[in-house]
């Protein structure tokens, strides 16, 4: 039952964290950013600016005839932040892989927040990089669900090499 209640506060305290941020976030991006002049850090490697995507990832499906983007950019998303939710209140597995996969469903739970609210508008106001090779302007649930995946990916392939050399 401890355990059980230990997985609950850590899934509710990953959600709480990351959606929390992101949100402030854009309340600030939103207050401080919207209708005003970019501003650049690190010699341009940082760029903010307020931007309103309607679409997803790189503004793709902003065109879409609006019943395709409520079944693809909200309500499949949505069922899969749930099914993913309960498997990780179900599944016992690693704390660390656990927060990864939690700080992913935040981040698309943070942004299909906007999409729900705000006509489908997802507010986006960083931009990284040097020179011409340059991030798309992203959010900071954009970065929970980018850095969520590399490090599942690594967690992943660090269990399976695990897996392998006990194997042998």
């Amino acid at each position: 039952m401890k355990a059980k209640l230990h997985n609950v506060l850590l899934i509710v305290a990953t959600l709480f964290v990351n959606i929390i941020l992101d949100r402030f976030t854009k309340y600030l991006a939103y207050t401080y950013m919207k209708g005003e002049q970019s501003i650049s850090f690190l010699w341009n490697s940082i760029i903010i600016s307020y931007v309103e995507n309607t679409g997803a990832f790189l503004g793709l499906g902003s065109n879409w005839n609006i019943y395709i983007k409520y079944v693809v950019l909200l309500i499949l998303p949505i069922i899969i932040c749930i099914i993913v939710i309960i498997y990780s209140l179900i599944k016992d597995f690693n704390r660390i892989k656990k927060i990864v996969i939690i700080s992913i469903v935040a981040g698309g739970l943070s942004n299909l927040f906007d999409r729900l609210f705000n006509n489908f508008s997802v507010i986006d106001f960083m931009n990284f990089g040097i020179g011409r090779i340059r991030t798309g302007v992203l959010n900071v649930a954009d970065l929970s669900v980018t850095f969520g995946v590399i490090l599942l990916f690594i967690i992943e392939f660090r269990i399976g090499k695990r897996k392998e050399i006990n194997s042998n």
